[in-house]
């Protein structure tokens, strides 16, 4: 007996004819349901993505098969989805070359499947069919657990407000329709192997043991007739699953690919500019139009995973911000306004129309006011969406309008009148420096090797100030030429950008810059986290490039080389908290972590730390706006973790804004006594 298999197996031609029928309408389904997703993605602006196809497919493609991005911070999930995605794309495989070679290759006289190739292509597929359903049960017992990331519930809206039931049945659709897809799958082969008993077909090892299943129980001879009713249920299966794709959560199987592609490695870290022509309509987005095709494929590329959700600190403060929420509405928005062919969506019970305003209407501003652009959304999406590119870019349009609280309004003003934000004259800037014993140099008038970018908090703020002096201090000991801008630096504008002032943000980096250049030094190095992540990543757009290092890395450097000598090692054991614009925007966890080990202090991280930090609040000009109705404000929040950690006495940092914030959560939260703010210059001094 030659090893192969009959695909019509006891199939009479009319019903060979029906399913071609049916075959070709679910491909017409299908295909007219993805050409309504293109069309509704060609309605967004454009967006430079379409540089180094090769390039960015090569790297979604490594992303999606070794499943990356599903498996950070969720072994679990990260192996079930892995086991789903490739037992699903060997049995697609396996699909597509059955069509080949019976639909196609037989008209030629070629049959490619028989023999050894027969069987190892049966043993693979039972193999990698196996994964597929181990990987949908895994699912299944995940979300009968119930985790708090894939509850729907909202922050914002009062539960008859809304309804989100379509979203439970899509869930529900997509994971039990693909479970008996592949279930039936191997009934159909187990009685087809049972009906006939080739002994070749052991090479299908599941089937085999299902075919002696059936033998047990007495029903070999009914199964020719199982089998034709059992093929037919699992192809109309097959079929149903295929045209529901572009309609359904199935469509991120392609889409997030996509989304993968077209993503830009500096999403949120190097905001996008506002072009002249966009400039005419307004700085912001108000209409879905508005949007370019990238940001309309990033809603549709959610998949509901509640990561960004479970991590916001607006969302775990009791705000009405939950980034999953926000792409979601956009979807529907955009699902509204422009045409959607998806069949399960969330309601109102009052629906946003069309023609509403998105920024302030559609997305309330409450909810974009919350944001603290941590970037903990962007860097945990499993998928690639870039939420704080749509947050920023609605500010834009509440800014344009003088839509914000009182308290932002006049620190902007203060900014653009003094360039600073605490509204003080510039003449002070350097005033922290009258105290040391020593001249900083104004690099404005005399050459140094480097320049320190202070930033507005290290500046002017009473309790920062002499942070900033012992880090002078430290420098000037180790023989460090460096020198400072005096009153000619202005705030970098990092937090103003975010904020969505965009036209002001462009002045001060204009002003910034005409500095800078008129100025004589080699590098530049920034105490201020924010500031490095603009004048490092944003900068270069209008024509800054520079050199430039947060201090942590300099100090490190300092003592490899022995220029900074440590005279005792300290034995503290401390925390260390992660900000955001260091670790999570730029990558820099090893420099502060390796500056405390040369210091002899015991680091005991927190649960989140590093990429995965949790922020202190400040970010996005949250700093500047009324915390007060909050729940619990993240940097209490951040406290309270650290106190979990047990004898942990001092709570390091190495940001200004952080220095502030916690200082303040430790007396706020009823915590002074337990643990001590210091930055990690206070170690650094102590030690030498």
């Amino acid at each position: 007996m030659v090893e192969t298999r009959e695909i019509f197996r006891n199939f009479p031609f009319l019903l060979q004819i029906a399913f071609y029928v049916i075959a070709f309408s679910t491909i017409a389904i299908f295909i007219y349901g993805f050409y309504l997703r293109i069309q509704k993605y060609r309605k967004g602006r454009a967006d430079a993505r379409l540089d180094n196809l090769f390039g960015r497919f090569m790297k979604a493609a490594a992303i999606m098969g070794k499943n990356s991005t599903v498996f950070k911070r969720d072994a679990f999930a990260g192996f079930a989805h892995w086991l789903i995605f490739w037992g699903f794309i060997i049995l697609l495989i396996g699909t597509a070359i059955v069509a080949i070679d019976h639909d196609f290759l037989r008209l030629i006289g070629v049959h490619i499947l028989q023999g050894t190739f027969y069987l190892g292509f049966s043993l693979v597929l039972d193999v990698f069919g196996v994964f597929f359903l181990v990987g949908l049960l895994m699912m299944m017992v995940r979300r009968a657990k119930k985790p708090a990331q894939l509850d729907y519930t909202r922050n914002d809206l009062k539960p008859d407000q809304y309804n989100r039931k379509g979203y439970a049945t899509d869930d529900k659709i997509f994971l039990w329709l693909l479970f008996l897809i592949g279930l039936t799958g191997f009934l159909i082969e187990g009685v087809r192997i049972a009906a006939d008993r080739p002994a070749f077909e052991v090479w299908s090892p599941v089937g085999w043991a299902i075919a002696d299943l059936i033998d047990s129980m007495g029903m070999t001879s009914a199964a020719n007739t199982i089998h034709l009713y059992g093929w037919w249920v699992h192809a109309v299966m097959v079929m149903f699953f295929i045209a529901y794709i572009p309609y359904s959560k199935a469509m991120h199987m392609l889409i997030d690919f996509a989304n993968l592609m077209f993503n830009d490695d500096l999403a949120a870290k190097r905001l996008p500019r506002v072009d002249e022509e966009r400039m005419k309509v307004g700085m912001g987005y108000n209409t879905i139009q508005d949007f370019t095709w990238k940001e309309l494929m990033d809603f549709d590329a959610c998949t509901k995973c509640g990561r960004c959700h479970s991590v916001c600190p607006a969302r775990n403060a009791g705000t009405a911000l939950s980034p999953r929420d926000l792409i979601l509405d956009l979807r529907t928005h955009a699902d509204r306004a422009i045409g959607s062919p998806e069949w399960f969506q969330q309601t109102f019970a009052k629906e946003p129309t069309a023609g509403k305003k998105i920024a302030g209407e559609v997305i309330s501003k409450d909810v974009l006011w919350s944001c603290t652009t941590c970037m903990a959304c962007v860097e945990t999406c499993p998928v690639g969406i870039e939420h704080l590119t749509s947050i920023v870019n609605l500010r834009r349009a509440l800014v344009d309008e003088g839509n914000m609280e009182t308290m932002l309004q006049d620190t902007l003003a203060n900014i653009g009148d003094y360039g600073n934000s605490f509204g003080q004259s510039e003449r002070n800037r350097a005033a922290w420096t009258k105290e040391l014993d020593f001249k900083i140099k104004d690099v404005r008038k005399e050459e140094a090797e480097y320049l320190w970018f202070v930033g507005d908090y290290a500046s002017y703020d009473g309790r920062i100030q002499d942070i900033s002096r012992r880090v002078a201090r430290v420098l000037t000991k180790a023989g460090v030429d460096f020198g400072l801008l005096y009153e000619g630096e202005k705030n970098a504008g990092n937090d103003v950008r975010r904020v969505g002032e965009e036209g002001l943000y462009e002045m001060l980096v204009e002003d910034n810059m005409a500095v800078l250049e008129k100025s004589r030094f080699k590098k530049i190095f920034t105490t201020d986290p924010h500031s490095y992540n603009t004048i490092k990543n944003e900068y270069p757009e209008f024509g800054g490039s520079y050199e430039i290092e947060h201090y942590t890395g300099l100090l490190l450097r300092l003592i490899k080389d022995g220029t900074l000598k440590i005279n005792k090692k300290l034995g503290y054991k401390v925390t260390y908290h992660d900000p955001c614009y260091l670790g999570r925007y730029n990558g820099e966890v090893d420099a502060p972590r390796q500056l405390m080990e040369a210091l002899g202090v015991e680091l005991q991280d927190m649960p989140r730390c590093k990429e995965n930090s949790f922020c202190c609040g400040a970010g996005g000009g949250r700093i500047w706006m009324d915390d007060s109705k909050m729940e619990e404000r993240p940097s209490e929040n951040r406290i309270k973790e650290a106190l979990t950690l047990g004898d942990v006495p001092y709570f390091i940092v190495a940001c200004p804004k952080d220095y502030a914030m916690f200082s303040d959560a430790v007396k706020t939260s009823g915590n002074e006594g337990k643990i001590e703010v210091k930055d990690i210059i206070h170690l650094v001094e102590e030690a030498i």
